[in-house]
């Protein structure tokens, strides 16, 4: 089965994008809304080469429903193009190759048929230093927030959703200024007639993209995210392809998105990671040092309890029975006191027994598989159980 991107469009007057696709059985539309400022002045052709930006990245929530290695663009892509795009459509979708039986070869080739248009040397539409911080109410967007506050840089705070209520602790984090918010409007309905196949697709780079545009629009000459050191350890391989739940949040990824970014969006504007250098525990540390205070009770990582589709997720909370809640417990338990986190959790998750098995998977225990989510290296996970403060109960099984 084949995969169209068809096309897309932007009205200025009221910050809406289009983006257009089509498999053999149906024909998808989602819409984005963004938010604009009359008194801005963007660049409308920096602003089309991000949306196109967009278009294909967004493209993979309704590709993957009937994937094939067969996909049709309208644009030029040149050789570089095609292969980043491949990245994104491979590499990106693992998680969802595996959970779906594909291998590299059943999932979409880009073409390349000549060269395409690259940006332009500079611009000049941009502010400097005005910086538009995707936050998402885990700890790693709040604690680059606070990293950027220190340097005296004007933040716009922005949440991506798919929701009609975002989380309070946004409206907390933008401080007196309000929040940028942006609406996705999944074509959900075309996706239920379509039916076919379900799985992961690569967030962080939808949410870049969706950022990018976004930063044109407020003329912010930088998008900062909260990315450490992450999903450098596989949770599985199919023949070459690595299995990775977080390939848009490595190294890699955040170094080919750069490199596109310069090539044919604008040299201008830029991805700032504030966290890259730093391993998952020792950015629990560093949050339990300068965040905790601000937002230790308010903060959530846990998408079972906040992120079901209509639930209203003004409030954040913790599931305590998901993989997630089982990696922040073990990464603050060497930094925030037990009786804290008991107060959050409402337990102790080292003796909760619904939880053995996944403590297993992100421990490297009994061969039980890594859970698929964006979660810490085994070998820190290790260190930060050992390392837990006093109080804390002890796993079923030696480590």
């Amino acid at each position: 089965m084949s995969f169209e991107f068809l096309n897309y469009s932007f009205d200025d007057a009221t910050g809406v994008a289009k983006f257009r696709y089509r498999n053999d059985t149906e024909t998808f539309e989602e819409r984005v809304k963004f938010a604009i400022k009359r008194s801005e002045k963007y660049d409308k052709d920096v602003l089309e080469r991000a949306l196109f930006l967009a278009f294909m990245v967004l493209g993979t929530s309704y590709y993957k429903v009937a994937a094939g290695s067969e996909v049709k663009v309208s644009a030029t892509l040149d050789e570089w193009q095609a292969r980043f795009f491949d990245k994104v459509y491979q590499e990106g979708l693992s998680q969802f190759a595996f959970e779906n039986g594909l291998k590299r070869k059943d999932l979409a080739h880009f073409v390349a048929k000549s060269d395409a248009a690259k940006s332009d040397a500079a611009d000049n539409s941009f502010e400097t230093n005005r910086a538009l911080v995707l936050v998402s109410g885990g700890k790693d967007s709040l604690l680059a927030l606070e990293m950027l506050r220190e340097q005296d840089i004007k933040c716009y705070t922005m949440y991506i959703t798919a929701q009609e209520s975002y989380p309070e602790i946004v409206d907390d984090a933008a401080g007196e200024m309000n929040p940028v918010i942006v609406r996705r409007e999944i074509d959900k309905e075309a996706l239920k007639r379509a039916g076919g196949m379900n799985g992961h697709v690569p967030v962080t780079i939808i949410n870049e993209a969706l950022a990018l545009v976004q930063a044109i629009l407020l003329r912010c000459d930088k998008i900062v995210l909260g990315i450490g050191m992450e999903g450098v350890e596989p949770h599985a391989w199919i023949d070459d392809l690595p299995v990775n739940h977080q390939w848009s949040k490595t190294a890699e990824a955040q170094r080919l998105l750069r490199e596109y970014l310069g090539e044919y969006v604008s040299t201008d504007l830029k991805i700032d990671l504030p966290l890259e250098k730093y391993d998952e525990l020792t950015i629990a540390q560093m949050f339990a040092e300068k965040c905790w205070d601000k937002y230790g009770d308010k903060f959530s990582s846990c998408n079972v309890a906040n992120y079901k589709q209509n639930a209203n997720n003004r409030e954040l909370k913790w599931c305590g029975k998901c993989a997630k809640c089982a990696n922040s417990y073990l990464l603050f338990a060497p930094f925030v006191a037990y009786e804290e986190q008991r107060k959050i959790f409402g337990h102790d998750l080292f003796e909760d027994v619904d939880l053995t098995e996944i403590y297993k998977g992100l421990l490297g225990v009994d061969g039980v598989m890594k859970p698929f989510e964006c979660v810490a290296s085994r070998a820190e996970l290790k260190k930060a159980y050992h390392d837990r403060l006093p109080g804390y109960g002890r796993l079923p099984f030696e480590i």
